[in-house]
């Protein structure tokens, strides 16, 4: 019986032992890192949203994490202490079937895309697996223009107008609440270091492949088209940060995002317009007569000069568009006109 009680008592103090050094000290450790700038507690509609988004599993497959690696890049810097320190519990997620959602506040701040996303996902990401979520929506028999969600005819019901119930703008509102703020210069540093450490660690990428964003096939490089820039490239990039709203085929989604397909913008010989709207983002645009309420983000912040000339090459040059390609001196200088 001592034996046993020896036993079991030892082994009790070398768990709790290990679980207050690996567990309960780092977290007060990492509880005393202070709120980046700009990082602010949810207001009462956010944290009622990311109840909803627990309650709904939506941890299961989306990721609130950003690792120091090449292949997270699409989704924002690599994540900070600082960053999660309104946030608790974190839900960094451990599965990523779906992207990371860490910075979905700036990548995708168009709350008309998210509703429709939410209500059906194969409406504007056709090859999506994510489940719709309908139950976080009415079917009325009329709605206000404001409230109802623009959805395409496929997928639109029958009859009546699709309006988001309170949960559904709860959820909304918390994924427009996550946003990557600026760093300090010592968290900078040590990102850099952390980021150099895998770079080193991980296998070089082969010379021919072209890096394809999570959940988009592998594209192998291709010549480069008749105006000297890689399409391949272009193509990649596009998938990546265009065509959730304006889809695959530049189509866009009648109602909620205006298509790129013949569009006098696009194909204008003169492309300043075109770069300063990847650039700058756009807002409350008329398009063939058609006001577009839903917000497209600037990428300014997200993308060099050299792969916003191949996300405006690859749109002036495919579905039928003509427009004369652009090189990155052009994007470099429209940059310095913003500024």
């Amino acid at each position: 019986m001592n034996k046993l009680a020896l036993i079991a008592g030892g082994s009790t103090l070398v768990y709790a032992g290990l679980a207050w050094m690996m567990g309960v000290l780092p977290g007060i450790e990492l509880s005393k890192v202070p709120g980046g700038p700009g990082v602010e507690p949810l207001t009462a509609l956010q944290s009622e949203g990311r109840d909803v988004y627990v309650a709904n599993g939506c941890s299961y497959c989306h990721t609130q994490q950003v690792r120091p690696l090449n292949e997270d890049k699409v989704f924002g810097r690599p994540s900070a202490a600082s960053d999660f320190k309104y946030q608790t519990p974190e839900l960094l997620g451990s599965e990523r079937t779906g992207p990371d959602l860490t910075n979905i506040g700036v990548r995708q701040p168009s709350s008309v895309w998210q509703y429709i996303h939410l209500y059906n996902p194969r409406a504007v990401v056709p090859e999506s697996i994510m489940p719709s979520f309908g139950w976080l929506f009415d079917v009325v028999d009329q709605a206000p223009t404001e409230t109802a969600v623009p959805l395409p005819k496929t997928y639109a019901p029958a009859h009546g107008a699709v309006v988001p119930t309170h949960s559904a703008q709860a959820l909304i509102a918390y994924l427009a609440a996550l946003k990557q703020p600026a760093l300090r210069g010592a968290e900078v540093a040590g990102i850099d270091q952390a980021t150099a450490d895998m770079a080193r660690a991980s296998p070089a990428p082969s010379a021919t492949a072209v890096a394809a964003p999570s959940g988009a096939a592998s594209t192998t490089a291709v010549p480069s088209a008749a105006g000297g820039f890689d399409m391949a490239k272009g193509a990649a990039l596009f998938t990546a940060n265009c065509a959730a709203c304006h889809q695959a085929s530049g189509e866009g989604l009648p109602g909620a995002f205006p298509s790129l397909k013949n569009d006098a913008v696009v194909n204008k010989d003169d492309a300043t317009r075109h770069i300063q709207v990847v650039l700058q983002g756009l807002h409350d645009a008329k398009v063939s007569g058609v006001v577009y309420s839903s917000a497209m983000p600037p990428f300014a912040g997200m993308l060099n000069d050299a792969d916003v000339a191949a996300i405006v090459d690859y749109e002036r040059s495919s579905w039928g568009n003509h427009g004369k390609p652009i090189d990155a001196a052009q994007v470099a200088a429209e940059r310095a006109k913003a500024k």
